[in-house]
């Protein structure tokens, strides 16, 4: 079984869009019918994010941590006691393409780091979208680390230590754990998943972050 996991923090006007694309990799013909257990981590929602995950047919797992360091933790060792092989992991302001899972799989790898494109630049000014591009690496053998774009088998989670409970960075501690576990990480181009780049972010120190950092001279 493929687990998926997308932890959320009061995200009702993204999520839906963001399960719709998962679903439509989910059932892509390439995974030969192999089951995709698609679990949204609720961590502290006050809106109705839960009636969007329930709507659209997605198993939720309720934390109360206000940390996604440790909503991603709670989720990855729920969706390894049902027994998946494989944990693919995005954010609940991102979309992936119908080919996200098959081509994960397809590397053969312990983990593979994909990158991200922002599907709307409008909430920054033009600088912040210049100073971002002249320094992404959009390519193959890429170094970039995104929570958004992130697939790992269960023994090399498991041998690495699994997910921080970090209220930052968690991601990259976890590959910086997979390197030394000595994993076998492909990183790539491939698996390029659309996101927000939008002011009003939910992780401190994360993505959304960079790019206002992005906005000062």
């Amino acid at each position: 079984m493929i687990g998926v996991l997308v932890p959320a923090h009061n995200e009702e006007k993204v999520l839906g869009d963001c399960l719709r694309s998962l679903r439509d990799a989910a059932r892509h013909p390439g995974l030969n019918g192999e089951a995709v257990c698609i679990l949204v981590v609720l961590d502290a929602c006050s809106d109705a994010s839960e009636a969007v995950a329930r709507a659209a047919g997605v198993e939720v797992l309720q934390v109360s941590a206000r940390n996604v360091g440790q909503a991603r933790r709670a989720g990855a060792e729920w969706l390894l006691q049902r027994g998946a092989r494989w944990l693919a992991c995005t954010d609940a302001d991102s979309q992936v393409n119908h080919e996200w899972l098959v081509r994960q799989l397809a590397f053969e790898a312990e983990a593979v780091c994909g990158t991200v494109q922002v599907g709307d630049w409008s909430a920054h000014a033009p600088q912040v979208r210049r100073r971002y591009e002249a320094h992404y690496q959009s390519r193959e053998d890429h170094r970039h680390i995104h929570g958004a774009n992130l697939g790992v088998c269960a023994r090399a989670y498991r041998r690495a230590g699994g997910f921080r409970p970090l209220p930052s960075d968690e991601d990259v501690h976890l590959v910086r754990d997979l390197e030394r576990s000595g994993a076998r990480i492909v990183w790539t181009h491939q698996t390029c998943v659309t996101t927000s780049a939008r002011r009003d972010y939910r992780a401190r120190g994360g993505f959304g972050e960079f790019l206002q950092a992005l906005a000062t001279p």
